[in-house]
Order: C-alpha cells, then sequence, then structure tokens
C-alpha cells in the first residue's frame, strides 16, 4: 500500500472530502485489493477473539472495521454513477460480484454469527442502551438475511444467486447507459423543435455539439418514460418517434435480465423461508407485511383510474377533429387544457425558474428558514467534474456541518434520472463529518446562457436536497445508522417533506424571478398554476401506480415461476392490477427501471406513495403550527430534531409519532392528490 495512492492515506481536505484531484483509474483497483483484505482481516479477528462476546468488541468492532474499503467504495461506486467511462464500467463489471463474494464471506461465517447470536440471545441482560440494542438487532438481523441460519449446502448456492445477481445488476445498468445513447433523438433543424422555448432548443444544439453530431439537435433521453419534451412539441409525429425511443429501449438486452433476476429473487427469498420477494422485503421496512402494502395501493388504484378518466376527456375535447388521444398526446394536450381552461403556460414559467436562482435563493433559502443553516461557496475545492461545484454548510450557531456537492447538468457519462449519495458518512465514532451529493439532468445551456428549468426539475431540486439534508443533519455514533440508512420505505418521506418549500410562499417570492428582468413570477400565475395542477393528478398517480404495481408484480412471483416474455408479463400484470390505461405509460417500463434492477428499490418503488402518506400529514402539520402562532424555524427545529438527525437509530415510526403526536393517517395525500372522494 503505498503513499501515491490516495485511497491508502486517506484525505486531509476539510471534512475528508476525497482528493478528487489526485485520484486517477489505476488507484481503484489495488485499493480495492487492499480494501478486501484489510476488512476481512478485521472480521477474521473479531470472529475468531479468545474473549466471549461483548457489544464492545464484537458489535462495536464491526462498525469499525473496514475503513479503506469503505473509503474506496463510496467513491468508485458514485463515480460510476455520476461520471462513468468504458473503462470503470469494466472495473466494476469485476468489483460488484467480488463485493457480493466479499459480503457473503462475512453474512455466512459461522465463527462470527455465533458469536452476534449468543449477544443477541443476552440482549436484555446486557445493559445497553436503546440505540446499542437495536444496533445489535439490525447486525443480527443482517446477519439471519444474508443467510447465516442455511446449511452449508445452502449456503453456497446463496452465494452463487448473490454474485450472480450482483453481476447482472451491473450489466442492467451498462446496457442502459448505452441504450439511453441509442435512443437520443437527432433533428436535424430548429424548426422541428417547434412549440420548444428558445432556450430549449438552444440546449437541444449545445447537446448536439456535447454528443458529437455539431450543427444537429439532439434530445437525449431521461430516465423515465414520458420526455419531458412531450409537453412542448408542436410535431406530433416528432412526439411519436421521441415517445416510442423511450418506451422501447434496452428490452432485448435488458428485458431478459429482468426476468433472471427476478427468478433468482424469488429463489434467494424463498431459501430464506419467504413465499415470495416481496415478503423478504418488507419484513425490516416500516410496512412490515405485503398486505399492509397491497391495502394502500388497491385503494389507490380504481380512484386514481377514474380520475385519469375524467382528464382524458377533457383533453380530447382540444384535439382536431377525428384524431384519438394517444400517449404521445397526452402531456402535450394536458398543456392546452391548461391555457385554456387555467390560462398556464407552463414554458412561461420557465424564464422564472433560473437554476442559480432556484438552488441559491430558493433551496439553500428555504433551508436557512426552516433549520437556521447557511451555505458558503468553496471554489478551491475540487470535485470530480468540472461542472460540480462544493459548498461548506454551516449551523444556526455557526459550526461547520459537513459538505454538500452539486452536480446538476446531463451528460454522456451520467445515469439518468435523480439522486443523492454520501461521500462521506456521518459517524460520532469515527469522528466524521458528511459529505454528500445531489445529481440531477438538467440539460446544460450554451456558455454563458442561463439554465431555466421546468417546475418538476424545481420540484425534484427541492426533493434531492431533502435526502441531501437528511444525510447533513445526521447526529449519529454509529455508521449503520447514519444519515439515510433507513428502511427503503421511510427514506423518501424527508425529501418529499422538502418538496414543499418549492412552493412555500416567502421562498418561493425570493427565488422565482425573471432572469433578465428580476421581476417576480405573477402571484395570479402562480394561483393559476396550483388549480392547474389539481387537473393533471389522475396522470400522475396512474403513471406512477403502474410503476409500483410493475415492482411488485416481478418480486410477487414465486420460486420457480417462470415470467415468461417480460413485455407481456408488463401487460398481464398491469391489466390483473387494473392499470392496464394504454394512454399513460408507466414512469418505468421493466427494461429500464434501474431503480429496481440497478439499484435497491426491488419490491420497493412503493416506498414514493408510502412515504408520501407520511409526507402529506407532516406538510399539514407545519401549516397548522403557523396557524397556531408556532412558527417555521420551531417547526424545522422539531422536525430535524425528531427525523432528520436520528437516521436509522430509533423506530422511525416512533419517531414521527413523537413530533406528530400521533400515528400518520392517509387523508391529507388523498386529499392532496384528488382522491379523498
Amino acid at each position: 500500500m503505498t503513499t501515491e495512492n490516495p485511497f491508502f492515506r486517506g484525505s486531509t481536505l476539510p471534512y475528508e472530502l476525497p482528493p478528487f484531484a489526485d485520484i486517477r483509474l489505476e488507484h481503484y483497483s489495488p485499493a480495492f485489493d487492499a480494501g478486501f483484505t484489510e476488512h476481512l482481516a478485521g472480521i477474521k479477528a473479531i470472529a475468531e477473539s479468545p474473549e466471549p462476546a461483548t457489544f464492545e468488541n464484537t458489535i462495536v468492532a464491526m462498525e469499525r472495521a473496514g475503513t479503506l474499503l469503505n473509503r474506496a467504495a463510496l467513491v468508485f461506486f458514485a463515480q460510476t454513477s455520476s461520471d462513468t467511462s468504458d473503462a470503470l464500467q469494466a472495473l466494476e463489471q469485476d468489483v460488484n460480484p467480488r463485493w457480493a463474494a466479499h459480503m457473503d464471506a462475512i453474512n455466512l461465517d459461522a465463527a462470527l454469527f455465533a458469536r452476534i447470536d449468543d449477544l443477541h440471545e443476552r440482549r436484555e441482560q446486557l445493559g445497553l442502551s436503546e440505540v446499542e440494542q437495536r444496533l445489535l438487532e439490525k447486525h443480527h438481523l443482517n446477519f439471519v438475511r444474508g443467510g447465516a441460519k442455511l446449511s452449508p449446502a445452502d449456503k453456497d448456492r446463496f452465494k452463487q444467486l448473490n454474485e450472480q445477481l450482483a453481476a447482472l445488476s451491473t450489466d442492467f445498468d451498462r446496457n442502459l447507459l448505452a441504450a439511453n445513447k441509442a435512443g437520443q433523438q437527432v433533428f436535424d433543424s430548429a424548426e422541428q423543435l417547434a412549440g420548444m422555448s428558445a432556450d430549449a432548443v438552444a440546449a437541444a444544439k449545445e447537446n448536439g455539439e456535447a454528443v458529437g453530431l455539431p450543427g444537429k439537435y439532439v434530445i437525449s433521453l431521461k430516465n423515465f418514460s414520458n420526455q419531458t419534451e412531450l409537453a412542448a412539441l408542436d410535431d406530433r409525429e416528432a412526439r411519436h418517434r421521441l415517445l416510442t425511443a423511450s418506451l422501447e429501449r434496452a428490452w432485448e438486452t435488458n428485458g431478459p435480465i429482468a426476468v433472471r433476476m427476478a427468478k433468482l429473487r424469488a429463489e434467494r427469498a424463498a431459501m430464506l423461508g419467504f413465499g415470495s420477494y416481496s415478503e423478504y422485503a418488507v419484513q425490516d421496512r416500516t410496512a412490515k407485511t405485503t398486505a399492509a402494502v397491497e391495502d394502500l395501493m388497491t385503494r389507490l388504484i380504481p380512484a386514481a383510474v377514474a380520475n385519469a378518466a375524467k382528464e382524458a376527456e377533457a383533453l380530447r375535447a382540444h384535439l382536431p377533429a377525428g384524431q384519438s388521444l394517444e400517449a404521445w398526446d397526452w402531456t402535450y394536450y394536458s398543456e392546452k387544457v391548461r391555457l385554456a381552461e387555467y390560462d398556464v403556460d407552463s414554458e412561461a414559467l420557465r424564464p422564472y425558474l433560473e437554476l442559480d436562482s432556484v438552488l441559491v435563493n430558493g433551496v439553500f433559502h428555504a433551508a436557512e428558514l426552516v433549520y437556521g443553516v447557511t451555505f458558503e461557496a468553496r471554489p478551491d475545492l475540487v470535485a470530480y467534474h468540472p461542472d460540480v461545484r462544493v459548498w461548506e454548510v454551516f449551523d444556526a450557531d455557526g459550526a461547520g456541518i459537513g459538505l454538500f456537492l452539486g452536480d446538476f447538468y446531463a451528460r454522456g457519462s451520467k445515469r439518468g434520472g435523480a439522486w443523492m449519495t454520501n461521500y462521506v458518512d456521518q459517524s460520532g465514532l469515527l469522528g466524521q463529518a458528511p459529505v454528500v451529493v445531489n445529481n440531477l439532468n438538467v440539460a446544460k445551456p450554451p456558455a454563458g446562457e442561463p439554465a431555466l428549468l421546468t417546475w418538476d426539475e424545481v420540484r425534484t431540486l427541492f426533493h434531492e436536497f431533502g435526502h441531501a439534508l437528511h444525510g447533513l443533519f445526521s447526529d449519529v455514533q454509529y455508521p449503520t445508522f447514519s444519515g439515510t440508512n433507513t428502511p427503503r420505505d421511510f427514506v423518501e418521506y424527508p425529501s418529499q417533506v422538502n418538496e414543499m418549500w418549492a412552493e412555500w410562499p416567502d421562498v418561493l417570492a425570493t427565488y422565482a424571478k425573471h432572469y433578465r428582468t428580476g421581476e417576480p413570477v405573477p402571484a395570479d400565475l402562480l394561483e393559476r398554476m396550483a388549480e392547474a395542477d389539481k387537473f393533471g393528478q389522475g396522470f400522475a398517480t396512474v403513471e406512477i401506480l403502474c410503476a409500483v404495481m410493475l415492482d411488485w408484480a416481478w418480486h410477487t412471483l414465486p420460486a420457480g415461476t417462470d415470467p415468461g416474455d417480460p413485455k407481456e408479463f408488463e401487460a398481464a400484470a398491469l391489466k390483473r392490477y387494473g392499470l392496464l390505461v394504454p394512454e399513460i405509460p408507466s414512469r418505468y417500463r421493466s427494461s429500464y427501471f434501474s431503480h429496481i434492477w440497478g439499484n435497491d428499490y426491488c419490491a420497493g418503488y412503493y416506498s414514493y406513495l408510502w412515504s408520501e402518506v407520511l409526507d402529506k400529514d407532516t406538510v399539514d402539520w407545519f401549516k397548522e403550527g403557523v396557524a397556531q402562532g408556532r412558527s417555521i424555524r420551531e417547526s424545522g427545529e422539531a422536525f430535524r430534531r425528531a427525523v432528520l438527525s436520528r437516521g436509522g437509530s430509533v423506530d422511525l415510526m416512533a419517531a414521527f409519532a413523537e413530533f406528530r403526536g400521533r400515528a400518520p393517517e392517509v387523508e391529507p395525500m388523498l386529499r392532496a392528490r384528488g382522491l379523498a372522494d
């Protein structure tokens, strides 16, 4: 382990920001090799200790183990998502199966599990604090779910399944990146993009330059079905072409992977005694049972479909004579309805939503208003790409909290979508403060021009920053509980709550100003937008429910079931759940549903709607507080103390009840989505 490799010596930068300027491709393999070896040596020392097992020499020792591996992995996997290359993808194909095998070597270590199991049996007599007992129970459950109680023969098969799934997941993401590039839509002239704003057209031309097609206008595919440009493109054939490219991408390569992964996951769940992967998945989530998930979804589906049918009738009234409503028409004619019935033109809103203003005067301002935190740009700190900016975050008392990185522009080396990642996990045990990054995929404007956002992109920016705050506000002792390390169906809750500030009057008035004139967005436009938003809730709810139930259908398959052709499986599943609405494609189809095949949302995409119940109830709580004379700052501090700072260290439903004063209620969410009736 030479000092030339920055992973071996650790970072001396503020908050242990990775030394990106020093990190090169050739540093990763040696870091992983040494990291795997060092971590296993540490685990072996714990497992083979001659001393009787104690919380300190077993559980705490495990929390301390693997520093080098964790340091390298956090940087590597973040880079393969944000700024990958052919060489990094090839390395990822090697690393992912090794990672799975490495974790199996730990989870299936009989001597180590014997110590943890012994502690678990004696947990009531150990005098542990509530958090310590929770950590012990978490480790014990992880080992059981990781196959620790399987027979030797079953452990071998379990390892094979994990390695195969890791490799397939990597293949899925690599195939999708290639399919997104292949599916980009190329136009010869600006006239073909009639209906799009001048700034959006300029961004398409700039994108053409970036992808090596100078003089062309290129729309790159985003990682969801209904591309944002569909709402503006006047050319119906161009809309048809764009949506078709979106819906049909990666089926040949990723369709078989989806089938294979679903079967392997079902087999793995059956080995652990579960009837399906979904049963396995919800065991350590707040939902607890598949019935609880299905009860909520079946309550939403009929009302959402009925709402969408009403919207479809309104759209048909605006269609040319003899033209049927197709999927590529929906968002386009939704804009016509908004303009005709609500006098809202979404494109007219964009000049008021300039990226830096939304970020600094909106997102950052809201965080200061609610939580008292401030942000200082750190151009002296180098990130992993020239487009990425760094801010230092300070608490209300002036103490430094951590670093926030913003990577907002789309590029060919970045996967689609939007997400938050940690580069450093907060931990009192390890003396580490958080370093987090937000990734978006906003079209990069020409040099010197502003990046003007859609309203959906504004919401996304606030949403992802909610994840960032969850990581930044973490104040826990143990890395296992840090920040967003919470049950999957809880992790979206803080980020969804943060979306409320995008529309909060005091915040919106600060950031929504015309980028040229500085004039505030007209108040009546915002009021009309709020009304127009209610019109689209049928579409929005059906779109996400389709994705939720596709995920659920794949992961409720019993072991040994062959789903058959993936496209036919999709159609049959949507029909079974009453969601086969041809004019509304699922937000994700199986061939580009990276949440469930490339990431860890498998049998968990329901989390967005499940968390929304908590979210909308919390929004009501903030508003009730204002009406009762409680300041926003006071409410923010209570929310931060009860939820955002505690990571996974407490029972999170109890934490919700702690500040809300009761268990969550579903009615606020139903009202927000127009489903209350």
